[in-house]
This record gives structure tokens, sequence and C-alpha cells, in this order.
């Protein structure tokens, strides 16, 4: 055999095993990073009024699909909010939850739709002292007819059909319009109660008898049964990591990690938090709410 045909030979064998090294390596690591990677929980925060559900679902599809992610823990320090964006993360959990465990941990408030949220959840994690509760629906019309006239203004309004203005800011309800939106708050309301009997395995006869718009704790929570277990954000994370199976401590996830800097993420939450707290009285005003305001006279 010539030098150089040994020479191949030799190259080709040490390619061999540099190559079977590498598979070798590359096989070991893809077992280590996935079980490392299985390890991991998903946290998803909704703080503040609940206005844009999109966020939160957006999160909630995203741990969903990655397999990576054993559970998710939705961290919840909210008044409430909009009727309909609290019902959507609620029909959101209730189809996660079929595919891995959804732990709630309440924070300082979790009432009306905060709590309305939770309500689906695997579980319920809540400080003896979180204000939660408010189950019942608000909504505030603002009536500015007097001002109106003191400064000239008068609107002009077309319509079709006699409740079509109705919640029209430059007159007071008629009789026939209050009536209408008693009855859709009534409505709505029904909804909130038959939820939680249904989701929490309350009789609905029970629910009743605490469903008044009024708060309670965390604790007394717990004695009503829209709780499972009184502890902090921790406590919380060791009861998702348990019903999911994982071994020692596990990785959390926030949804964020996307976003190309903290600055640009601060910028955002802080324009929102603007926006929202300007249009907050006036936007939110105009739809029903399952919202949490003590601030709020009732007449």
């Amino acid at each position: 055999m010539s030098s150089k045909r040994r020479l191949a030979l030799s190259f080709g064998v040490v390619a061999v095993i540099v190559a079977a090294f590498a598979v070798a390596v590359y096989l070991m690591g893809e077992s280590k990073s996935s079980a490392l990677f299985s390890e991991k929980i998903g946290v998803v925060e909704v703080r503040g009024v609940i206005a844009d559900p999109a966020p939160t679902l957006q999160a909630l599809h995203k741990f969903r699909k990655d397999k990576n992610i054993r559970a998710i823990l939705l961290r919840v320090d909210s008044p409430g909010g909009g009727v309909g964006a609290s019902q959507e993360i609620f029909r959101e959990i209730q189809r996660v939850k079929r595919v891995k465990p959804v732990v709630c941990s309440m924070g300082g408030v979790a009432a009306s739709g905060g709590l309305y949220i939770s309500l689906p959840c695997s579980k319920v994690v809540a400080n003896p002292g979180t204000i939660t509760g408010s189950i019942g629906v608000i909504l505030t019309i603002p009536e500015l007819k007097q001002l109106f006239e003191k400064i000239g203004i008068r609107m002009q309004v077309v319509k079709s059909g006699d409740l079509k203005a109705t919640g029209q800011i430059d007159r007071p309800l008629s009789e026939a319009e209050r009536a209408m939106l008693q009855t859709l708050s009534s409505d709505i309301f029904e909804q909130f109660i038959k939820h939680v009997s249904s989701s929490r395995n309350i009789p609905v006869d029970k629910v009743r008898t605490f469903a008044n718009g009024g708060v309670f704790s965390g604790e007394k929570a717990k004695e009503l049964g829209l709780v499972d277990k009184l502890g902090n954000f921790m406590d919380a994370v060791q009861l998702a990591a348990k019903l999911a199976g994982i071994k020692g401590e596990p990785q959390l996830v926030s949804p964020q990690e996307d976003i190309p800097s903290l600055l640009e993420r601060m910028l955002r939450e802080e324009g929102r938090a603007l926006v929202q707290g300007l249009l907050d009285g006036l936007q939110s005003a105009e739809s029903m709410q399952y919202l949490y305001r003590p601030s709020y006279p009732v007449n």
C-alpha cells in the first residue's frame, strides 16, 4: 500500500472516530438538556385592570404548545376588568388545563374579574390577607347634562330604535334604558355565579349566599371553597412543580423573553399604564365590568 493511500486511510479512520465522538457528545447533551428544559414552569402575570386579554392569551397559548413547559403559574394581582376580556382568559385556561396543570397565585388583590380568571385553574393559592371576592357586575355611565348646559354644548343624535343611544352622557337614563341595562347586568351576573359553581364544585345556592359584590380575605375564600391553599408565590411554584411531577428546583420562564431590551419593556409598560389611566374612567365606564372599585360610590 502506498504512503498516500495509508495517509488517506488514516485520515478517514480519524474522521470516523471524531464523528462518532461528536454524535455521542451531542446525544448526551440532548439527553441532559431535554431533562433540564423539561423542568420549566411558565409564569403568566395578570396585573392591573383586565382590559386587553391578548398578551395573556398569547402567553398561555405559547406555554401550552411548548413541550418543555411542564406547568403554568398564573400570577394574579388585579381588581378585575372587562367581562369579555375576563371570559376570554377564563376560556383559554380551561383549554390549557386539559394539557398541563395551571396553578393560580393570588397577590394582594384578585377580586371580581381577578377571581373569575382563577376559577378554572387546577389549583388556587392565596395569601391569608389577599383581597378577593367582589362577585358581581358593575356598569358606570357618567352624566354630564348640567356641565354641557353650563358650557353650551348640545349633542345631536340620529338613531333608529328607542334604546339605541342608551348611555348618552348628555342626559340621564330613561326608565326603559335602565331596565334594559339592569337585565343585561343580571344576565352577566348569573354567568359569573354559574362559573363559580361549576369550576369550584360549589352548589349554586351556596354561591348566592356570598356573591353579593362584597370582598373577603384569602383565608375566608379558602373556607368558602374558592381557594385550595394558603401561601405565597413560592408555595404556588412548589405546588405547580408537584402537579407536573418535576423533581428538584423548577426553572421559571417568562413569556417576555423575546422583548429586545429591559428599557424598551419598561417604556412600553409605563406608556401602557399612562394610557390605561387616562382612558379607564371613560372607556371602561361604557362596558360591563367584573371589577372591584372601592373608590366608586354605590347608589
